[in-house]
């Protein structure tokens, strides 16, 4: 008998294909639309009824904000391929990042409200018309639900692709429940490790034990990242370290984190990391006083990164995205 090697796959057939044909998907819709009515859709746990579309901290009432849907081609190499990963970004987020790279779009209000029928028609174009080889959720930990009703009818209507969820980590685990048996491929970024930094930079004090429970769900769901024959994700999870200018030791706990977590993640570390939105700007403290985030005001450097680079090896992680991959044909993967 043929054993497939390990992390390669086959025939693949993404789990919410799977949950439509053996009739799970209406229930899933259901549970999704009742946790709108009391949202406790991340940690903030506001409870609003968003079904009346009351906001909470995500400022996101009964439907979505879409703010952009296209082939993207700045991904990891093993989503992208050749011809794209159909991300759908969602506007607002439940995080505040002081250094928010995309903060035009996730602390303002800068897209369209679209209903559960509109984004799959969206998640329908990215297959059919740009033939991407996976939905990319990005930012998607303030609405759930409404992704949820989404995949349902996208997958009634004939969508085959993966589904990759792709967040700050910043997840309840009553999502993660409603998502499991949806999602193939999840792409958390584990940013901090201490709750101090965290309460300074995300305004999320609980972030870390947050983060680890949730990834620890995550793996659990869907294991490690496996490929097709072809070098493409098709499940799994894919973990995301975004280096921080002067955080090489929070950084370092993280990754020996994943090990213990699974020798075999597959860690992509970041070094996308650039002062923007309130670093270096003076803003206004809650409590008085100004601060520029002046540790922070500076790029990641070719030493910190290698350190943690180094740090990630030396602890027997093993599976990594190389960038450089994106040099050579992909049929050679």
């Amino acid at each position: 008998m043929y054993l497939a090697p390990p992390f390669l796959v086959g025939d693949y057939e993404p789990v919410a294909v799977k949950a439509h044909r053996e009739g799970r998907l209406t229930e899933k819709v259901a549970q999704a639309r009742a946790e709108l009515e009391n949202c406790t859709a991340c940690p903030r746990n506001c409870k609003v009824n968003r079904m009346e579309d009351k906001r909470g901290a995500c400022n996101t009432g009964r439907y979505a904000i879409v703010s952009s849907a296209m082939p993207h081609f700045g991904e990891e190499s093993v989503l992208q391929g050749w011809n794209g990963s159909g991300t759908i970004f969602f506007g607002m987020c439940n995080l505040r990042c002081v250094f928010c790279q995309n903060w035009d779009i996730s602390q303002k209000k800068n897209g369209w409200e679209l209903k559960p029928e509109e984004i799959a028609d969206l998640m329908l174009k990215l297959q059919n018309e740009t033939k991407c080889h996976n939905i990319n959720f990005v930012t998607p930990e303030h609405v759930v639900p409404q992704v949820i009703e989404a995949i349902a009818i996208a997958v009634e209507s004939g969508l085959f692709l993966p589904i990759v969820y792709n967040t700050s980590s910043y997840d309840s685990m009553r999502s993660l429940q409603l998502l499991d048996g949806l999602v193939d491929i999840y792409m958390p970024d584990f940013k901090f490790w201490t709750e101090d930094t965290s309460a300074k930079l995300c305004k999320a004090r609980d972030y870390p034990s947050v983060t680890k429970a949730v990834i620890t769900e995550m793996h659990r769901q869907v294991g490690d990242l496996i490929f097709n024959h072809n070098g493409l994700a098709k499940s799994g999870l894919l973990v995301r370290h975004l280096a921080m200018p002067g955080y090489v030791d929070e950084g370092k706990e993280i990754l020996s984190w994943l090990k213990e977590l699974s020798p075999d993640t597959y860690v992509h570390i970041m070094e996308q990391y650039r002062p923007t939105f309130k670093v270096g700007k003076g803003e206004q403290r809650a409590r008085g006083g100004f601060t520029k985030y002046e540790e922070i005001d500076r790029p990641v450097t070719e030493s910190e990164m290698e350190q943690l680079t180094r740090h990630a090896r030396e602890v027997g992680l093993w599976r990594f995205e190389e960038m450089n991959l994106l040099d050579k044909p992909f049929a050679e993967f």
